[in-house]
């Protein structure tokens, strides 16, 4: 039942904006269209006061002069604490809440030092370099850094959209870049010579928003930070890393496993926070029947829109962060519709793979006021500046809580009142947490999650450090203890060569950094071009075009619908042409797995835990036609698409005859329980790692050829392993307990998305047997040992 008390309210217009408190809000929303039994929960949190503090004596007087301007007469402890540490040379990560100013906790000392730099005889003087995961997200800093500063000190964009001939004068004469691990990595460091008065003279390196480098990314950023300091120290320099984080479980060890070095965390929050409605909401039940008859209710997408288009007639600044690409433009595409034709001019989606210029357009569009709602991919979750905010909506959970928090932030002007609520999907996660509240509101938020020794990771940047200079012997300590042992394979493996002068020489003509995938995409891009025009639409990362861009996919760009013509891996061009089919396509695959060596085992009575390497071979093979209304599946097509092998980390269980028999689970039943254990225990593992259900993979097999048993598998999706697993593992007893009641609370009778289904599914979610998931996985933890792995 709704643990929250309604008050109906019959008209928004009725409602002056400064009357809309977000209880006001929420209840209106629940009394609209009957929805009074979705809300299954309501957290208030309270407002906080400000607490400030006097300016560093360091700070230079323009920059406190610009910052009253701005409205900042003091800064808060918390931001004059990070000045402090900042100036003293310390690395530093500030890691507070959403709108707690971050931004000039580290901007104020940088400008201050890079004002100082202005007047020396050099001309250029200090210089500092910004990172941020985003461009959008640089674009923003750029304005914010310009606000601040006077214009001789020079920030600079410095990404994929910075034109030709504006790249060399960044070079020469910016003295704040801004830019991005990606152009870092494939820009920057191997043309070090041509940055060498840049480098020289670093005095700050900004990391912004370091909680997103996490797993196989993370680890990659981190070895490019390494890099970076190797080639500072090449030129003489030693600049201070000052680093800015959601919320997370231990900053200053996520900071230094970035960085390499120690760090101090700043934590305690003073900046004023208005009041925070958070409502947890389960879209209600359909008519009608999904796959294997199992109950559907309404998307998640599909409820957002509702409540978004209730809000924007209302007036609410909203912004309605969703999953996936193709969800933002749906949400934004069915809000519109609702709407009438003035109010629906001010709807958009923003979403990554839109050209530079039209997000560019939406920015200037959401900070003018002109949009009144969006709905967004996490490309918005991260800094942007989106103050003004009344109410977000989040269309299932983000993954973590760290995301959560970062995005239900978002909302709140100033010290003034939002609204923020979880939809959940149909999807074990979503639907135990909005019957759990207490996993999202009484737990802390995770610790960011990666591995920089990953050889997978490593061996790639010693390749691209020795191309950038020799390595040597003190060069080992910096790249972390797997790099001895890795530079005899890479040398055995013909890349490096160990010269008479003992330093390692990089040995191919092609540049090493393009062997590098940062953020594990699995190779180039696939452009995605209008075949009548050849009009570019986007680009889609290589990994996911196997399944959403093969032939015959159905793809949606800014409201339209195009069909794709067809898929060229070797061009890496996905040809689309307009189209209004009405089903949507799913593409089904097959998944091999097989044990290369097993790292660590625990008995878990007769049944075993255990955490090693895999190797995973997938291969799409077809794709399924669904009615857009209802999901019925109307065809299937086959496709001829090469597989992709993926070696990576898992954790796996196994159980033997003796405990199906003992669960009362004959062989025949085997197959769909073990598919819906594996398929739920997939949906909860993002509760206990910090990790997504699309980051992650898994298999169930009655009988594995490698164990002999029964085994269930779920690895991390990318090579080497991003720590997921390795979560799972360590916190096993946890996790399958959590799996286990998500199964066996679940109201349908034999399985549906909410438990037992899968949207990744290869398989077609055949077979499941709910019943029997539930007793395989009684028996697994009925040996669970009492103390974690």
């Amino acid at each position: 039942m709704p643990r929250f008390s309604v008050t109906p309210v019959t008209h928004w217009v009725s409602m002056p904006p400064s009357h809309r408190q977000p209880d006001a809000l929420l209840a209106t929303l629940v009394a609209s269209r009957g929805r009074s039994d979705r809300l299954t929960h309501t957290e208030h949190l309270p407002a906080r006061r400000a607490r400030y503090a006097p300016w560093p004596d360091s700070i230079r007087p323009e920059i406190r002069a610009a910052a009253r301007e701005l409205g900042l007469d003091r800064p808060w402890a918390h931001q004059a604490e990070a000045m402090n540490l900042a100036q003293s040379g310390q690395t530093m990560v500030i890691a507070t809440g959403t709108a707690s100013g971050k931004s000039l906790g580290y901007l104020a000392p940088v400008l201050s030092d890079l004002l100082d730099g202005t007047e020396a005889p050099n001309g250029r003087g200090v210089t500092a370099l910004y990172l941020a995961p985003t461009k959008a997200l640089a674009a923003d800093q750029r304005r914010r850094a310009t606000e601040l500063a006077p214009p001789r000190v020079r920030a600079a964009l410095y990404d994929g959209d910075t034109p030709p001939q504006e790249r060399e004068w960044v070079r020469q004469y910016a003295s704040y870049v801004l830019t991005n691990p990606d152009m870092l990595h494939r820009g920057i460091l191997p043309a070090h010579a041509r940055w060498a008065s840049f480098l020289k003279a670093l005095r700050y390196v900004v990391i912004d928003e370091c909680h997103s480098y996490r797993g196989v990314f993370g680890s990659h950023v981190a070895q490019v930070l390494r890099r970076l300091r190797r080639l500072c120290h090449r030129y003489g320099s030693d600049p201070t890393f000052l680093l800015a984080s959601a919320t997370t479980a231990d900053p200053a060890a996520t900071a230094e496993r970035l960085t390499g070095l120690p760090a101090v965390a700043v934590t305690e929050d003073a900046s004023p926070r208005g009041p925070l409605v958070f409502a947890l909401w389960e879209p209600p039940l359909t008519e009608h029947v999904g796959e294997h008859g199992a109950p559907v209710r309404r998307t998640a997408t599909t409820e957002a829109a509702y409540l978004l288009t209730d809000l924007v007639e209302a007036d609410v600044r909203t912004v309605a962060f969703v999953r996936s690409r193709r969800a933002a433009e749906l949400v934004a595409l069915q809000a519109q519709d609702n709407l009438d034709t003035a109010l629906a001019g001010r709807v958009a989606a923003y979403r990554g793979g839109y050209l530079p210029e039209e997000r560019r357009a939406l920015e200037r569009d959401l900070h003018s006021g002109r949009l009144l709602g969006l709905a967004s991919t996490s490309a918005l979750e991260l800094g942007v500046d989106v103050s003004g905010l009344d109410a977000v909506l989040l269309a299932g959970y983000p993954g973590t809580r760290a995301s959560l928090w970062q995005q239900a932030g978002r909302a709140g002007r100033e010290a003034q009142g939002a609204l923020a609520v979880l939809i959940a999907r149909d999807d074990p996660l979503d639907t135990y947490l909005v019957h759990h509240p207490e996993a999202l509101f009484a737990r802390p938020v995770e610790a960011t999650v990666l591995d920089p020794d990953n050889p997978h990771v490593l061996a790639p940047h010693l390749c691209a450090a020795a191309a950038e200079l020799p390595l040597g012997e003190d060069d080992l300590a910096l790249f972390g203890p797997s790099t001895g042992p890795l530079l005899p394979v890479l040398e055995q493996r013909g890349l490096l060569r160990r010269r008479s002068d003992g330093a390692w020489y990089w040995t191919r003509r092609e540049r090493a950094v393009d062997a590098v995938d940062l953020r594990g995409s699995g190779g180039n891009p696939v452009q995605i071009a209008e075949a009548s025009t050849g009009r570019l639409l986007g680009t889609v990362d290589a990994a996911a075009a196997h399944t959403t861009v093969h032939t015959g996919a159905v793809h949606l760009h800014q409201g339209r619908t195009y069909l794709v013509r067809d898929l060229d891996l070797e061009t890496s061009v996905a040809l689309v042409e307009l189209a209004n089919p009405s089903y949507t396509t799913a593409a089904r695959d097959t998944t091999a797995i097989s044990v290369l060596t097993t790292d660590r085992t625990v008995a878990w009575g007769e049944g075993t835990l255990n955490f090693g390497s895999v190797e995973v071979v997938n291969q799409v093979v077809g794709f399924l036609r669904k009615r857009i209304s209802t999901g019925e599946i109307l065809g299937e097509t086959k496709l001829d698409l090469p597989p992709r092998t993926l070696r990576t980390r898992a954790v796996w269980w196994t159980v033997t005859e003796q405990q199906l028999l003992d669960a009362l689970i004959p062989f025949d039943q085997l197959p769909g329980a073990a598919h819906a254990a594996e398929h739920a225990s997939i949906g909860l593992l993002p509760l206990f790692a910090t990790c997504d259900r699309w980051d992650i993979g898994g298999v169930s097999v009655p009988l594995h050829p490698d164990t002999r048993l029964p085994t269930v598998f779920v690895y991390d999706g990318h090579p080497g392993g991003a720590g997921f697993a390795e979560h799972g593992f360590h916190r096993a007893a946890e996790w399958l307990t959590a799996t286990r009641e998500a199964i066996a609370s679940c109201e349908c009778e034999r399985g549906c998305p909410s438990c037992v289904q899968s949207p990744k599914c290869g398989n077609g979610n055949d077979p499941l047997d709910k019943a029997g998931a539930v007793r395989l996985l009684t028996a697994l933890l009925s040996g669970a040992p009492t103390e974690p792995a």
